[in-house]
């Protein structure tokens, strides 16, 4: 590839946001929400993506003759959280050998266990410019005295293309629900086996009494307010959840003043004042659940908010799919199937790498199989569930 560079920028700020948009959007009219210039710069202004989280921006920029030809979303990592894709045993083993697993490059978005590109190139047959990220990558590694390079929820292209440049293949699974093309949430329904139908028709009904009602709000819907309610949700349950939440207020106001026509806040209200909700991202073809909180207890008020409202909204806008985030076998009796996720990964540790293929090769298997037997005890009625996906 003659005249062109790699860059590593610190911040995203260093690049204009349509230079990098361009490239996450791979030639289509924008980009998926979480790869946008407005999403990934709000956690870094917002303090949630930085040094001092443990997410030091590292990100990747290849320039050509006519300008940035592609860029990867790249942080140096001092501990494993925030990825969902675990590897802290593979952490734990080394380090007892006596190496050093920390610090390792993250190519992702953090937080946000979302399947997408993760080699970002303005043209999308661009492989030369993939394949030359990827070797920027491994000189990464060397230049910041890494242990390895992750790049996780890459597409199955990427991985397969990655895998020929030495990094490993690690597979898993996720929940996603699929649409065949509903005209309404009784068409899905109607494919269910009748007791599975049957109980979520009650589900739905018990998880509104008591005078629960739903709001979907977008747009100019998001006020402060509803925002101040919605961060009260996500840090009591996120506190709960996990200890100390990863995003801050500062970082909902971003996003609320840069992109509010990508999100969609699902808001429970009793009695006058919002009691729970649930935040999602707007794609091109798919509904992203990301965040869920509340200050009521409530029957079933977390699959209706989370799973059913999100179904509903993605048939009235015609979306392919609704991606639940991840883990969670509570899905599947909600129409929500396994799919496959993928990652990547380069050791430079040869030992290390030796012990981790091997690990990855049994994985895969358990993991395929795992996949099988859960869309077999799914609630669809005998035969291929409707919108079924690789």
């Amino acid at each position: 590839m003659p005249e062109v560079s790699i860059r590593v920028l610190t911040a995203l700020a260093q690049i204009a946001p349509q230079d990098w948009d361009a490239c996450a959007a791979g030639g289509a009219a924008r980009p998926e929400p979480f790869l946008s210039h407005a999403f990934l710069s709000a956690l870094e202004e917002a303090g949630c993506a930085g040094a001092r989280s443990g997410w030091q921006p590292q990100h990747l920029v290849l320039d050509g003759p006519g300008g940035v030809r592609a860029v990867a979303p790249c942080y140096l990592k001092a501990h494993s959280q925030g990825e969902y894709v675990f590897d802290h045993g593979w952490a734990d083993a080394f380090e007892r050998a006596g190496g050093a697993y920390y610090p390792k490059l993250q190519v992702a978005v953090p937080f946000t266990p979302v399947t997408g590109r993760r080699l970002l190139t303005r043209a999308p047959d661009d492989g030369a410019a993939r394949a030359a990220l990827a070797a920027g990558l491994a000189e990464l590694v060397r230049l910041r005295n890494a242990s390895s390079a992750h790049v996780t929820f890459a597409t199955k292209a990427e991985w397969d293309e990655l895998a020929c440049h030495g990094f490993l293949k690690r597979a898993d699974r996720q929940f996603q629900w699929l649409n065949a093309g509903y005209t309404g949430y009784d068409d899905f329904l109607a494919e269910l086996a009748s007791r599975k139908r049957k109980a979520l028709k009650k589900e739905r009904r018990e998880a509104l009494e008591g005078g629960i009602e739903i709001e979907w709000l977008t747009g100019a819907g998001l006020t402060a307010a509803a925002w101040d309610a919605f961060f009260a949700f996500y840090m009591d349950t996120g506190a709960r959840k996990w200890g100390r939440p990863y995003l801050n207020r500062k970082f909902f106001a971003l996003i609320g003043a840069r992109m509010a026509d990508r999100v969609l806040l699902v808001m429970a209200k009793r009695a006058g004042r919002y009691v729970a909700g649930a935040l999602n991202f707007i794609g091109e073809d798919a509904l992203y659940g990301r965040y869920w909180g509340a200050i009521e207890e409530h029957p079933f008020l977390h699959f209706e908010v989370c799973y059913h409202q999100a179904i509903d909204f993605a048939i009235a806008n015609g979306l392919a799919r609704v991606e639940a985030g991840a883990q969670g076998e509570h899905k599947l009796a909600r129409g929500y199937l396994p799919v496959a996720t993928h990652s990547a990964h380069l050791i430079a540790h040869p030992g290390l790498r030796r012990a981790v293929a091997q690990f990855l090769e049994h994985e895969r298997t358990a993991v395929e199989e795992d996949a099988a037997l859960l869309t077999e005890l799914g609630p669809f009625r005998r035969g291929a569930p409707p919108g079924e996906a690789e």
